[in-house]
């Protein structure tokens, strides 16, 4: 077990998500995680020593550290524990500032001036329409969806169209596939005529069946016979009507979204 701290002067949100992507390329390590956001003034900083100085006497290790705070002696007061130190702006804001021929701003929160920008307003439409096009529950607009996902209940539809809206600023409807679509052998009439935005998302019938049992515990809709069924005639009438599709079963949000962005055509800095 090794303890990991993710240390900022503002939110810590950018340190974690850069530190858990490190973290998951060592999948035979156990980490324990702990974000300490606010890190802005000496003294929480020596707090922050502290609690360095006590993870390493509990774990007979040092721990981990990815930093990501600006100011010089906060950042300078942290270091003085014994800790693995992954900084940010050592590593990433140098380079750039070398590169680029001038200095950075060195600014605590400087990110959050992007929520005024047109693309944080983007990203807000976009999850908006998400929200409202969630599980068939609008036709309406359809025509202003980049993407429409389709699938079975429970097959990943939902969290990867508000990842890809909040990540993206892609507007993503989606739709479920359901028992009467499978015995008319056609897709639903509102999405024939955006046939060329569809994807599909399929899973292996037995770990449907377990996330359904989980909502419907004991009931035919989360059966490992109708989960059978349904992934398979599903399967059947995406081949048929020549839509894009892949099995969510072992794979990350992530790794969906960037699937689904590349089959449309949808570039990522979109």
């Amino acid at each position: 077990m090794r303890t990991v701290f993710f240390i900022s002067d503002s939110t810590g949100i950018t340190a974690e998500t850069l530190g858990r992507s490190l973290l998951s390329q060592f999948e035979g390590v156990k980490f324990r995680q702990t974000r300490v956001p606010f890190v802005d003034s000496v003294d929480n900083a020596l707090d922050c020593v502290e609690r360095l100085t006590e993870a390493k006497m509990r774990d007979g290790v040092r721990p981990i550290v990815v930093t990501s705070i600006v100011n010089a002696e906060v950042a300078r007061t942290v270091r003085q524990a014994d800790a693995l130190f992954l900084d940010m702006f050592e590593h990433f804001v140098g380079p750039m500032e070398e590169e680029l021929g001038q200095p950075s701003s060195h600014s605590v929160g400087r990110a959050k001036g992007m929520e005024d920008s047109a693309d944080y307003q983007r990203r807000i439409e976009a999850i908006n329409f998400s929200l409202a096009h969630d599980d068939g529950m609008s036709h309406k607009e359809l025509e202003q969806a980049d993407v429409i996902l389709v699938g079975v209940s429970r097959s990943g539809k939902t969290p990867t169209s508000l990842y890809m809206a909040m990540q993206f600023g892609v507007k993503v409807a989606n739709y479920p596939l359901i028992p009467e679509d499978f015995e008319r052998g056609k897709l639903p009439t509102e999405l024939v005529k955006y046939r060329p935005k569809l994807f599909g998302l399929t899973i292996a019938p037995d770990r449907l069946s377990q996330i359904r049992e989980e909502r419907r515990r004991n009931s035919h809709y989360a059966s490992l016979d109708n989960c059978r069924f349904e992934v398979d005639a599903a399967q059947k009438l995406m081949r048929m009507e020549g839509i894009r599709w892949l099995d969510s079963t072992h794979k990350s949000i992530e790794e969906i979204a960037a699937i689904v962005l590349q089959a449309v055509d949808i570039d990522e800095s979109y």
